[in-house]
């Protein structure tokens, strides 16, 4: 007869514990949390609401005057914050020249970093006063020649991250070509090259990601130099600009999201 004793613990239940979440299986709402966490992520979804009503009231698709207004009213007011969402970030350009070092060897490259660092945080800088003449802090009377110089500065900053890019994209392909004919010696002694092929891709990959930055400068720059112009001229057709802008705002909602 078995004895029911005190000291007699029942078994203790296993149970399989939840899998613990990997980069594969990730879900999209985890990822959208940490684009969403990023400022810059936050900022880029305001540019593509704010440029794509600019394009539908650029466009004169609607008859409906309220809803033309209330429109009108809403790109102003994601434009007012996404000035605000920016307060402090001419600190990343301040950090960056610091961390740029002159080398005699490429004085160029350490010329157009300064162009590009240096134009992009004062254009940061300027719009932090900007955003407090909207606001109603500052005289708006001042605003013009603040959006003039803001304008300048940023399109500045353009001309040197495209030079620098350009030449980086001169330095890819020219590793990628090294790259190519090494794989093809390899191939032909009959010995298998995996690495080589994985860091192919990796670095087609960094490649197409570059040109897909330059291209988001130029229609940046474009944009600049709308603001510069006041709205004069074929380049600064308001459809043509906010397009730019939507086309911008695209391309670096990609390269944040892919950086998540």
């Amino acid at each position: 007869m078995a004895s029911n004793s005190p000291d007699s613990d029942p078994k203790p239940q296993i149970t399989n514990p939840p899998p613990k979440p990997t980069s594969k299986n990730k879900d999209f709402l985890t990822h959208l949390e940490i684009y969403l966490a990023k400022r810059d992520g936050v900022d880029k979804l305001l540019k593509i609401s704010r440029y794509a009503t600019k394009i539908i009231l650029a466009s004169s698709v609607l008859a409906d005057e309220p809803l033309v207004t209330r429109l009108k009213s809403f790109e102003s007011s994601v434009g007012v914050s996404r000035k605000a969402l920016r307060l402090g970030k001419f600190i990343q350009d301040v950090n960056a020249l610091r961390a740029t070092q002159f080398s005699s060897h490429f004085h160029l490259n350490f010329v157009l970093s300064v162009i590009a660092y240096g134009g992009e945080g004062l254009y940061y800088f300027i719009e932090q006063f900007v955003w407090l003449g909207k606001a109603g802090l500052i005289d708006k009377r001042r605003l013009p020649a603040l959006q003039k110089w803001s304008a300048w500065c940023e399109f500045v900053g353009y001309f040197g991250s495209v030079s620098l890019k350009v030449i980086e994209l001169r330095k890819i392909d020219e590793e990628e070509r090294c790259l190519l004919s090494s794989i093809d010696v390899t191939v032909l002694r009959g010995i298998e090259c995996g690495k080589e092929q994985e860091k192919l891709r990796k670095l087609r990959g960094k490649k197409m990601m570059k040109r897909l930055s330059v291209v988001q400068d130029l229609a940046d720059a474009l944009m600049a130099l709308a603001d510069i112009s006041d709205g004069r001229g074929r380049l600064s057709a308001p459809l043509l600009v906010s397009s730019a802008g939507l086309f911008s705002a695209l391309i670096s909602t990609h390269k944040n999201w892919v950086s998540c």
